[in-house]
């Protein structure tokens, strides 16, 4: 993988926990995913490093992504909790680690994260360093701060009813990924008539146009899912390649609608 690579398609493991959650990673990994997306507040970094290591995968084939929980952001904890991540998963290294979400009024001062992210990647902890969950206000603070070309991408909510123009004009102006979790608002696009229609045309799933859309738009995507069929469906969306006339039609369907959305959020910008 080239250095700021991240692929393209990856699996949301929110949820995916015990014995359970490893079958079904395990069946993703058969199917094809190799980009993992786990968190220390989603209880899955361990369950994700054991689906790795029983795969029988080289590590190297792996892109696992993991976030340090706004709870561990301060100075004495930042660092004991990325190698406490580290153990969990099983690795010595991450390829991607993010702040999960900006801490909330500033309980820790930005400079302090920020730079102890800065701090993990130098140590080897992490080849790649990126935010989750930033506005733009707050990308342009970080970007001041450790570099214009330090983060790999910003993951945040988007999907064909949240498109967040503006985040992405700015992320597109700035060179940035951004990363879309939840891109199927959670089953909501299901039954949703133009993405219906788009998807006849092209013989596939609603899923797989939503995230086609999403894939074509410049986005990388981590739909979650622990049934072999929906995986199965959202692993076609890398064979679905949308015209742009069904592209500009799904645009229109963008109505601001945000899941994700805690007392501790950001100032979004739509």
């Amino acid at each position: 993988m080239s250095d700021k690579t991240i692929p393209r398609l990856g699996l949301g493991t929110y949820g995916r926990t015990g014995s359970e959650g490893v079958a079904a990673l395990r069946k993703a990994i058969e199917i094809g995913y190799r980009h993992l997306d786990t968190a220390q507040s989603y209880d899955t970094e361990q369950p994700v490093g054991e689906a790795v290591r029983r795969s029988g995968v080289p590590r190297g084939d792996f892109f696992i992504t993991t976030k340090v929980a706004d709870t561990h952001l301060d100075k004495a904890q930042f660092m004991p909790s990325v190698r406490r991540s580290l153990d969990t998963i099983g690795v010595d290294q991450v390829d991607l680690l993010l702040i999960h979400w900006p801490s909330h009024r500033d309980a820790v001062p930005f400079e302090d994260y920020m730079t102890a992210l800065v701090e993990a990647q130098r140590q080897g902890y992490a080849r790649l360093i990126g935010v989750s969950n930033y506005p733009i206000a707050l990308l342009e603070k970080a970007r001041a701060l450790i570099g214009k070309d330090a983060l790999a991408t910003n993951q945040v909510e988007i999907h064909p009813y949240l498109q967040s123009p503006k985040l992405v004009a700015h992320a597109r102006k700035i060179g940035l990924w951004l990363t879309a979790y939840q891109p199927l608002a959670k089953g909501k696009i299901a039954g949703d008539p133009v993405l219906g229609r788009i998807a006849e045309k092209y013989g596939t799933t609603v899923a797989a146009v939503a995230l086609a859309f999403l894939i074509g738009e410049g986005h990388i995507v981590i739909p979650a899912s622990g049934s072999e069929a929906n995986l199965r469906a959202n692993f076609a969306a890398l064979d679905v390649s949308l015209g742009e006339a069904d592209m500009a039609e799904i645009r229109r369907l963008d109505r601001g609608y945000r899941r994700i959305n805690p007392e501790k959020s950001p100032g979004w910008d739509d």
